[in-house]
């Protein structure tokens, strides 16, 4: 039995083992037999030290980019109306080209088409709309304005963004956070038992962080273009490289040592996307761990595709929600600081001077500026990440035990 776990991740083999630890206490206090009650605690033992070390970063990292692909096409309606609501609050001007839009003769956005409280004055004065022409007012406000005014694809506009930022990131995340807590768990089981609990936190943290830095750049690309309707007719829109070099552009010089310190403006707002996901990931992994170990344990000894995948993907639904309730206002302080088009105020911002900023202007509201659609975004992507992400593991083990 033992040597069949063998690769599995260590929460199935915790799981799996603390079922089967159930039932040998309760047959050992039945027969009071010594045996039986010390093969229960060896297999105990034993448990704690299985992790799947044998899967290599590669087959990891290709279970998470996959993982990534998906939950980026199926969530991405949701980012664009939690950014276009937090812009919104920030006094992005979509006012003025509704306003234009309102005109017969438009030749700036032709496929806009206004409300009926957006009334039209004779020709040469300025047409009037009313407050609902443009102001979204919530998740389902901004998808029947988005496909009205911009059509249905702009839903997903960023979305190769999006999957070009989550499958490098979450390719780097979740196989580090893996190695990183199979390494961590075996270490603390066999010289600090008491900080065991505390290894996801750890793990989740220092992970997040290395994948944040490194593909920060393309989060930024991705949250303007997500962030700012299009105003020119038959003008495609730039892509992520096109967006990033419009970043930069202002701060060029002549200089090349100056141009080569001015491409730190590509990481602006790194400190609060850090702020935001560093806490993220650590309210995340500490309540998925034990809260997939917990679901997976009571559907019995054996993991099968089915338990894996619903283990994971009702522990990854609360972790994520819970988790981004909470770091709503440092989403909201990020998205301020990656919209923010003047170069010398953005690279002067700071979290706590937004985050004072959104208060003052916002209060409490402010600060949870599309709580809906981000909650509602982060608890299905969490899911699907993680369960397709170990499915495709427990397949890979799989394949490799019946070899």
């Amino acid at each position: 039995m033992v040597n069949t776990r063998q690769g599995l991740p260590p929460w199935v083999s915790a799981a799996a083992a603390s079922s089967r630890v159930e039932v040998d206490a309760n047959v050992t206090s039945v027969s009071g037999g010594i045996d039986g009650a010390g093969d229960s605690s060896s297999q105990s033992r034993h448990s704690k030290t299985l992790a799947d070390f044998d899967l290599s970063f590669g087959e990891r990292a290709f279970s998470a980019a996959g993982a990534a692909v998906l939950s980026a096409i199926l969530v991405n309606p949701l980012d664009v109306a939690k950014t276009r609501l937090q812009a919104q609050a920030a006094a992005i001007p979509y006012d003025d080209l509704c306003s234009m839009a309102c005109f017969e003769t438009n030749t700036m956005l032709p496929d806009m088409r206004c409300s009926p409280s957006c009334t039209r004055a004779v020709l040469g004065a300025k047409p009037e709309c009313g407050p609902d022409c443009s102001r979204y007012t919530s998740t389902m406000d901004v998808f029947y304005k988005v496909v009205r005014q911009e059509g249905l694809a702009r839903l997903w506009r960023g979305t190769n963004a999006s999957l070009a930022l989550a499958v490098p990131t979450v390719a780097i995340y979740l196989p580090c956070y893996d190695i990183l807590r199979n390494y961590a768990e075996e270490f603390t089981s066999r010289n600090a038992p008491s900080l065991t609990p505390y290894v996801p936190l750890v793990a989740g943290a220092v992970s997040r962080s290395f994948a944040c830095i490194t593909c920060y750049p393309i989060e930024l690309a991705r949250t303007r273009m997500q962030a700012f309707k299009e105003a020119q007719n038959g003008v495609k829109p730039p892509g992520v490289w096109k967006t990033l070099a419009g970043v930069i552009s202002p701060v060029r010089s002549t200089n090349s040592l100056q141009n080569l310190q001015s491409y730190r403006i590509l990481w602006t707002g790194l400190g609060a996307q850090l702020a935001r996901d560093v806490p993220f990931s650590v309210i995340c992994w500490q309540t998925l761990e034990p809260t997939r170990r917990r679901i997976l344990g009571l559907m019995g000894d054996e993991p099968s595709v089915a338990n894996v995948l619903g283990a994971n993907f009702c522990a990854g639904f609360v972790a994520g929600s819970l988790a981004a309730a909470a770091t709503c206002p440092l989403d909201v302080a990020k998205t301020r600081r990656q919209i923010e088009k003047d170069p010398n105020r953005a690279m002067k911002m700071t979290t706590k001077q937004t985050l004072l900023e959104i208060w003052r202007d916002g209060g409490m509201r402010g600060l949870f500026t599309g709580v809906g659609p981000r909650v509602a975004r982060a608890g299905p992507s969490v899911g699907i990440v993680v369960s397709f992400y170990e499915v495709v593991k427990y397949a890979m083990y799989k394949r490799r035990t019946i070899e």
